[in-house]
């Protein structure tokens, strides 16, 4: 299968707006980092052993991708600010073309 490009947006907390493109199959996470989006820490490297890629997303992307796994559900208990419905771990949303035009919000803190 042909990789496809995929623009979406970082929203940081103080409303600063980031517009980003990736290729399916990345990560949300490897395009922060490419892209040197600031807020999303990915102390682990991507590994779902830190919570330090936590973002939120607008409810129409969360509704459209596919549900956290029971691990990365796990791991959300334990993120440093506050946990929303929408929330996940940026390491664990591979990109898909159903995310084009997604908002990605990202929490004040990470730690």
């Amino acid at each position: 299968m042909e990789k496809q490009k995929v623009r979406f947006e970082f929203v940081t907390f103080t409303g600063e707006r980031q517009e980003v493109e990736g290729m399916t199959g990345e990560t949300v996470m490897q395009v922060a980092y490419d892209n040197g989006v600031e807020g999303v820490a990915a102390e682990c490297g991507g590994s779902m052993s830190c919570g330090t890629c936590h973002v939120f997303l607008d409810e129409a992307s969360f509704d459209r991708i596919d549900a956290p796994s029971e691990g990365e559900v796990d791991m959300l208990d334990i993120v440093a600010s506050e946990r929303r419905p929408t929330s996940r771990l940026s390491c664990q949303i591979k990109l898909e073309e159903n995310f084009a035009g997604a908002k990605v919000m990202i929490p004040e803190l990470q730690y």
